[in-house]
């Protein structure tokens, strides 16, 4: 997330009036980031499908039972997955409506066979190969923000200012073939998007959070068109060229995937890598295994997935009456997932409190979901975490955090993404 993002509305964009605690909650706050597990712990021992009154969900946590819910989507819908926590207001909403935004889902909220046929068609253009190609500037991106960083007289450094912030979203931007001179840009409409859709945001805070949007969603239609019109060698032209060569896929349906690839194809893994240094210099003999052998960084990222995951809860719609954990679900009511508690979850993970780079099932984790919605992008987050741990580690390995315990999340009911990560060498 930028670091700015609070100018947008004058404060933290993800928090509104707030929600006040109770015992009977087990110390759960839906919108607190800071330190949710001792509470997700309390709940999956005490009551792990929980009704939560404040938001209106059933919060479920623990593993077994969430896997169960994101493998059954004919139970369990997808649709709310991207539907604001909080209704937009009438202003906000007449905002929206006068600048054409009609903006839905790209897969995670779309549900079978709609879903099955939108992904067919932009699995074969999220490819590896297109991966592959993206590697070498993204090692030369990296390894010119730590240089930059390297050469502060005073050796302060913060590592989602000068590392995590821009390298996720040129990446995207480059594969989707936007301009990547606007990273600050769609960093602005992509804070705007989670505030509107995960946050707990008043009338008045949501205005310019609904301007954002307008704008967001006019640029992925002249994306289109621009593909239209010119081609090119990016992930759009692919799609614009599999539609004219018989895929079944509109422009309105284009544009979507690609509102939802400029958000979600940078913001989680700007959250990933700072995670990955906050856990891990947090860690230093599990830093240093790293840095005597790179080998060992792809678990030490899957067990970042796990302990520090930058989604921690997801949302389901039940489409008819069913039972989760033991309880009684009815048709219509609406389940908030949290993939934080179960990737802690005892019966899952030995030790699952523990961060351990050398954890044997570290990679099932839940973090990027499960089932028909299993995260199409996941490869590309994990590539450039490892870049990222790879180049660090040789040209910094020194790195201290500073004052761990002062770092700050931001407010929201899903993602969970460090303020900052302070460093000093």
């Amino acid at each position: 997330m930028t670091l700015d993002s609070a100018q947008t509305t004058g404060g933290c964009p993800y928090s509104g009036s707030g929600n006040s605690g109770s015992s009977d909650h087990h110390g759960f706050e839906p919108f607190d980031m800071k330190n949710p597990f001792p509470s997700y712990a309390q709940m999956r021992k005490e009551e792990p499908v929980m009704f939560d009154e404040r938001v209106g969900y059933w919060v479920v946590s623990r593993y077994d039972d969430i896997k169960a819910v994101f493998d059954d989507w004919e139970t369990f819908s997808s649709e709310n997955a991207q539907a604001p926590v909080r209704k937009r207001g009438p202003q906000a909403t007449q905002i929206m409506k006068d600048g054409g935004f009609t903006a839905y889902s790209g897969l995670s909220a779309r549900v079978p066979p709609e879903h099955t046929r939108i992904r067919t068609v932009v699995q074969k253009a999220f490819t590896p190969r297109r991966f592959k190609v993206l590697e070498p500037e993204i090692r030369d991106n990296v390894i010119s923000r730590i240089e930059t960083m390297l050469a502060r007289p005073d050796k302060d450094g913060e590592l989602v200012r000068d590392l995590a912030y821009d390298i996720p979203t040129i990446t995207i931007l480059t594969l989707i073939g936007a301009d990547v001179s606007q990273v600050d840009t769609y960093k602005r409409w992509s804070d705007s998007r989670a505030a509107m859709t995960w946050g707990d945001l008043s009338d008045e805070e949501q205005i310019p959070h609904a301007h954002n949007l307008v704008e967001y969603w006019q640029e992925c239609l002249q994306l289109v068109a621009d593909a239209h019109e010119n081609g090119g060698d990016s992930m759009t032209a692919d799609l614009v060229r599999a539609q004219s060569g018989g895929a079944e896929i509109t422009d309105h349906e284009i544009a979507s995937v690609l509102y939802s690839l400029l958000f979600a194809g940078h913001e989680t893994t700007t959250t990933l890598i700072g995670n990955c240094f906050r856990v891990l210099l947090n860690h230093p003999a599990q830093w240093q295994a790293i840095i005597d052998d790179e080998k060992k960084i792809p678990a030490a990222v899957d067990e970042v997935l796990r302990y520090s995951g930058s989604i921690v809860g997801w949302r389901r719609k039940a489409l008819k009456d069913a039972e989760v954990g033991g309880v009684s679900i009815k048709k219509g009511e609406e389940l908030l997932l949290l993939m934080g508690s179960a990737n802690r979850d005892a019966d899952r993970f030995d030790d699952g409190e523990e961060f351990d780079i050398g954890r044997s099932n570290a990679r099932e984790h839940l973090s990027f979901g499960f089932g028909i919605h299993y995260c199409l992008g996941n490869m590309l987050a994990k590539l450039q975490a490892k870049i990222c741990f790879q180049e660090v580690t040789r040209l910094a390995p020194n790195l201290q955090l500073v004052d761990p315990e002062t770092i700050d999340f931001r407010k929201n009911l899903s993602f969970r993404v460090p303020i900052s990560v302070p460093v000093t060498w």
